[in-house]
């Protein structure tokens, strides 16, 4: 019976390997037509040829910065802040498939046979780009443009901050608590679940802060913008923590949000109460590895089954079939949640299509490289630095049925921090360790805040 299993499961593994090598080769050819496909349109209606991350030619306000025998890095020219190459995830622009080789041995026999003409036709196209100082249009033609996702075009004030959902005590509060949702989701991850279950004593000594990142929700959406680690913190801090004030604070953070704050944490340790991680996406790079492409392959593995693997495959590999899903279902989200509330005559809240479905691609397709991948080779830093020279509680959270992240992204970031506790819940996903159980979890947000040690505020 074990050797019949054993077999079952071997077969079953190499038909996923076999069909997945078919598909994504399918889907590599797609999204090359789909990237010439999105160029002319851009250029139809916004005349602007919109580079993709890839191209080596980029658009106004960006550089090509290259080494030599090493792929050129896109950078942008800001006067707010100075942006390293470090913080742009090469796998913005290097996804190794079929089409990108055959595309790269292409390239490298045109520029063998006609030596100098393709670099000095880049330099006059950066020289010109640069010089225009031209910007897309906000919002673009191919992102929703409804009163929740382009809220924050209508002042100008609210293009220099997130949108913050502020609850709790007002005026003498003795604690903060800053709530940092995950990629693809917004402040009412947190506002519309676990805000209304905490109890009346908490509500009155916690000022509760629930952001929508940048580039997601009500938040600022920028075209100028890469969505890196920094600029996503210095957005936190310029909302939050300088605008409130905040002398000391407890941190919540889901999957993506959990990079943030633990880098959050090592740029104010000396103001973190508590420490509250729910499905951190960690992953140990082996010795020899690149980083960023280890966590690539890790988080998206080119595989059809299961199908979170397969989703998460599509959005992370294929940067012109995503903003092909995001032009079909974001851009028309607000039709969706009608449907929705027609078909369910209204008996389910739709909080969460609207979280999974208000921000742009471009702002989705940045963040997403630039933290969850780019992050690989900073993690292990932040979390000697929590483990060294923070004394915050730590705790992370789990869900046993999670697919899209192994439990084992919790134990390793226990192996870097030994004090922290991993609490593991059964019969919980990625979103229902949250979702679902709202009511027994802010009872355990409340436990940890109050257990964790006291510092003025």
């Amino acid at each position: 019976m074990g050797k019949a299993m054993s077999a079952l499961l071997q077969t079953g593994r190499a038909v996923n390997e076999g069909v997945s090598f078919l598909v994504f080769i399918l889907l590599d050819l797609l999204d090359f037509i789909l990237s010439l496909l999105f160029k002319v349109a851009d250029f139809v209606i916004e005349a602007e040829w919109k580079q993709c991350s890839s191209s080596a030619v980029t658009s106004c306000g960006k550089i090509l910065v290259s080494e030599k025998g090493q792929p050129t890095k896109v950078v942008r020219l800001t006067s707010s802040t100075k942006l390293l190459l470090e913080d742009v995830s090469d796998t913005l622009y290097v996804r190794p498939s079929l089409v990108s080789e055959i595309s790269k041995t292409t390239v490298n026999e045109i520029k063998r046979l006609k030596k100098g003409v393709a670099t000095s036709f880049t330099v006059e196209m950066l020289q010109g780009k640069i010089g225009r100082q031209q910007s897309l249009p906000v919002p673009r033609w191919s992102d929703c443009d409804c009163n929740t996702c382009a809220s924050w075009t209508s002042t100008s004030s609210s293009k220099d901050t997130l949108f913050v959902h502020a609850a709790g005590a007002k005026g003498k509060a003795t604690e903060n608590v800053l709530f940092i949702h995950g990629f693809i989701s917004s402040s009412k991850f947190w506002t519309e679940t676990v805000f209304p279950n905490f109890s009346a004593s908490a509500k009155s000594k916690y000022r509760l802060f629930a952001v929508d990142l940048l580039g997601f929700g009500r938040s600022p959406k920028p075209t100028d913008s890469l969505y890196t680690l920094r600029e996503h913190l210095e957005m936190i801090e310029r909302s939050v923590l300088d605008k409130h004030k905040l002398k000391s604070f407890h941190i919540v953070a889901h999957s993506l949000g959990c990079i943030l704050a633990l880098a959050l944490s090592v740029r104010h340790p000396s103001k973190i109460k508590s420490l509250t991680l729910i499905a951190p996406p960690y992953f140990p790079v082996p010795k020899g590895e690149q980083g960023t492409q280890y966590v690539l392959r890790r988080v998206a593995p080119r595989r059809v089954w299961p199908p979170i693997a397969f989703g998460a495959s599509i959005a992370c590999w294929y940067e012109h079939i995503s903003r092909t899903v995001c032009l079909l279902i974001c851009k028309n989200h607000q039709l969706l949640d009608l449907l929705t509330n027609i078909v369910t005559r209204n008996r389910i809240r739709t909080f969460l299509i609207e979280g999974f479905m208000c921000h742009t691609h471009y702002a989705a397709w940045h963040t997403l490289h630039n933290i969850i991948c780019g992050a690989a080779s900073k993690l292990d830093k932040y979390m000697e630095i929590v483990h060294d020279k923070l004394d915050c509680d730590v705790t992370i959270f789990h869900g046993r049925d999670d697919e899209l992240l192994p439990i084992e992204c919790s134990y390793d970031v226990q192996s870097k921090i030994p004090r922290a506790r991993v609490k593991v819940v059964d019969n919980t996903d990625h979103i229902t360790i949250v979702v679902g159980q709202q009511k027994a979890f802010a009872q355990e947000l409340e436990a940890i805040w109050n257990t964790s040690s006291s510092s003025p505020l």
